[in-house]
């Protein structure tokens, strides 16, 4: 038996390693003909993607022209409903197109997705009825935060002193007009709320918002509502939906916005990618009317550099401290959102908003760069070139204040915190007189958690360091690189890991200006994954960070081969007749079933898909239109069974960063011979072994205790632990991890 199992072992063992030798001439070919199939080329696969994503029969816009969050519908992330949009969404769509144009000199494509985002995501002035009446000397009302959906609503406070706007006036000068031009963060598309716009109940793209209430506020435990409130629907004798939220004597019928800043920046980014290679083909003239929307949005954009209640950016701010007076509550970076609204009639006031807490993954430096330096995209308010100048120091500072002893950047700062103004903690650390903060503005689950944000967010500090040089960008990246890759483990087609989640430990130095190292902050990789659009977006920053070592200091040819295999890995075996997509498996679509949303005792009313809103319901309680949904049996089944469904999603904004990845690698390395590829090493999973260090022991016990009890897909949940593969992390999973505790990989045990 003891020969047998030793026979067994050596045979699964060469099985591997042939399969590892062979895959890698795969993954590493000497040519973008072979890599892919004959005859293709980066440009080729952009192509064929930017084809299906336009084919109507592959479901990826509305009939409007509007693209989706995904094309299937039951998906809850950020929308909480696949078919509707985010500004997100539309700003890929820019950016996709934008790239197109490059490729095929055809900019027909992007002048429409600006038209349609001004058409249904920028409010038009009817959508802002009576903003006239703003009074810039008192930008809005003070309400406190709370950490939890409970501690809302919140009291109104109408003494507390709030800032002066110093930005309403200089924009109002510029364009004439009291409305803002800034995209609303999620719109219904197909109405599937049923609250239509203005209240009308019927109408398509429907303006709609969620999160509301406080730091722990996830997407499950939101109450979604109608920008307009007409008290048509919720609490219909108070206030409609905005009891559930502010606390006060009496409520007006009013309309409200909120926009999220990285959006719009990425919007304007695309933009000025879209000047230079237009300009580049001599066609300037076809996109003149985008340069200026994008200018335009730049000018307005300028709100998200406000603290909330427009605050000075002070230690010693309080509820009760003096107003800012505009320029002193400006922090200068691309913060979480910012806000504005009025009463659907004229009641003599309306209010806007910033925002105190800013996180690294929002930061823009490209969109910075563009405002400031290109004369296409310099916005026509005053002082705004200026604003975004600082702000593009600002932005570089805050991402170098962040960077970890090992390379991945810390989450961000808050000039309120606890959303209210509270005392800071003691001895924490501070950016400009602005409080370190690991988790900034949500914590179910920790919003740096997620790997995700350090790529969006250093993609574009790769692209800005590409185009400039700067050497503070160079430092950035290069620690940040070289402190991924070797995380990056790409298997064979399709099959490949990157990190997921981020745990944190510690805090930056105070910022007084030159990075010191932080030896005090770390961060440790606790799962790793296979999202799709999280990996293009990582080939994409590795593209463009090698091409800005070639171009400026030494090139990084590990860098480049990663990202290349990365992607072709995606290319060769993720692909599907509608695009790129990988099985996922969500367990945390038990929440369907068990999350209570929050509503007061005693508070009741109605939405407009009839669901009584009540103390004690469930989020499907709120949502019965999802019973209706082609998903909701696998979804039901998978729930009754006690293990996550699994879904193979096509979101838009993962097509679109593998396709601006795959443009990348053919604009940036057009006629290049990659490299020989890093083959991957041959190695053995020892079943048991959970942290990979080749022996199953305690530590692999502390991984498995972390997860137990808990389905795949869940936050936090490392797959890895489910050693029997049944979807939940369970006492099967203790008994086998038990079976071979102690056994190291040259032990005669089984492998998988």
């Amino acid at each position: 038996m003891f020969k047998k199992t030793r026979k067994y072992v050596s045979i699964a063992l060469c099985t591997f390693m042939t399969v590892s030798t062979l895959a890698a001439p795969i993954l590493g070919s000497n040519s973008y003909a072979t890599s892919f199939s004959s005859g293709m080329t980066y440009e080729d696969a952009f192509i064929d993607l930017h084809e299906k994503l336009n084919d109507p029969a592959n479901g990826y816009f509305s009939q409007e022209g509007v693209p989706y969050h995904s094309i299937e519908t039951m998906m809850v992330e950020a929308p909480d409903y696949g078919h509707e949009t985010a500004s997100e969404t539309a700003s890929y769509y820019v950016w996709f197109e934008a790239m197109y144009g490059k490729l095929t000199g055809d900019w027909s494509g992007y002048n429409k997705a600006w038209d349609i985002t001004e058409k249904y995501y920028i409010p038009s002035d009817k959508d802002q009825p009576n903003l006239g009446d703003y009074d810039q000397s008192k930008c809005a009302s003070f309400v406190p935060g709370g950490a939890e959906p409970s501690d809302y609503p919140g009291q109104l406070n109408l003494n507390a002193p709030t800032g002066k706007d110093n930005l309403h006036a200089a924009l109002k000068s510029a364009y004439g007009k009291d409305s803002m031009y800034l995209m609303h963060w999620i719109l219904d598309v197909d109405n599937w709320y049923k609250y239509g716009n203005h209240g009308d109940g019927t109408s398509r793209v429907s303006q709609i918002n969620t999160y509301q209430r406080g730091e722990q506020e996830s997407c499950w435990e939101t109450v979604p509502f109608p920008c307009w409130e007409t008290y048509k629907w919720g609490n219909t004798s108070k206030g409609g939906f905005g009891s559930l939220f502010v606390a006060q004597d009496s409520y007006a019928q009013q309309w409200r916005y909120s926009v999220a800043g990285d959006a719009d920046a990425r919007s304007v980014q695309a933009a000025y990618w879209a000047v230079k290679w237009a300009k580049e083909q001599g066609k300037l003239s076809s996109i003149s009317k985008q340069n200026d929307r994008a200018a335009k949005m730049g000018d307005y954009l300028r709100y998200i550099m406000y603290d909330k209640y427009m605050k000075p950016i002070a230690k010693d701010t309080s509820v009760t401290s003096t107003a800012g007076d505009g320029k002193n509550s400006m922090h200068y970076l691309i913060s979480w959102y910012c806000a504005w609204g009025a009463p659907t009639t004229s009641q003599g006031w309306a209010w806007k908003e910033g925002s105190s807490a800013s996180h690294q993954g929002y930061q823009n430096p490209m969109t910075a760069y563009a405002l400031s330096t290109i004369s296409e995209l310099k916005p026509k308010a005053s002082g705004a070139v200026s604003d975004w100048a600082k702000s593009l120091d600002r932005q570089l500072e805050m991402i170098q204040w962040l960077q970890s002893s090992e390379g991945p950047i810390a989450g961000g700062c808050n000039n309120s915190w606890n959303d209210k103004y509270d005392p800071y903690p003691d001895g924490i650390s501070t950016f400009y007189d602005m409080a370190y903060d690991w988790q900034p503005v949500w914590h179910d689950p920790p919003s740096n958690r997620w790997y995700g944000f350090q790529v969006w967010g250093l993609q574009r500090t790769a692209e800005y360091y590409y185009e400039t040089g700067d050497e503070r960008a160079y430092q950035i990246m290069k620690k940040w690189v070289d402190w991924v890759k070797p995380y990056i483990k790409v298997n064979g087609p399709g099959d490949f890991e990157i990190p997921s989640d981020l745990e944190w430990d510690g805090q930056p130095d105070t910022w007084d200006g030159t990075y010191t190292g932080n030896p005090d902050l770390h961060c440790e990789v606790t799962s790793m994954g296979s999202d799709i659009g999280v990996a293009g977006s990582t080939a994409n920053l590795l593209a463009y960070y090698a091409a800005g070592t070639q171009k400026h200091h030494t090139f990084d040819e590990e860098a480049y081969d990663l990202g290349k295999q990365l992607l072709d890995c995606i290319i060769l075996g993720c692909a599907d007749e509608k695009g790129y997509t990988k099985e996922e498996q969500r367990g945390d679509y038990s929440r369907f079933f068990d999350q209570e949303v929050y509503i007061p005792s005693g508070w009741t009313g109605k939405n407009a898909q009839g669901a009584t809103l009540k103390s004690g319901m469930k989020f499907i309680d709120m949502r019965p239109a999802y019973k209706q949904d082609p998903n909701w049996d696998n979804l039901q089944t998978a729930y009754d069974a006690g293990v996550g469904p699994k879904f193979k999603y096509h979101r838009f904004w993962h097509q679109v960063e593998l396709g601006m990845a795959m443009g990348a690698f053919a604009i940036l390395f057009p006629n290049d011979v990659p490299p020989p590829p890093i083959t991957p090493t041959p190695f053995v999973k020892l079943k048991g072994d959970l942290n990979g260090d080749g022996v199953i022991n305690m530590a692999d016990v502390m991984i498995l205790a972390q997860s137990f009890g808990k389905a795949i897909g869940n936050p936090g949940v490392n797959e890895k632990a489910d050693l029997n593969n049944d979807g939940v992390i369970n006492m099967a999973d203790a008994i086998i991890l038990a079976q071979y505790f102690g056994k190291t990989k040259s032990a005669e045990v089984v492998m998988f």
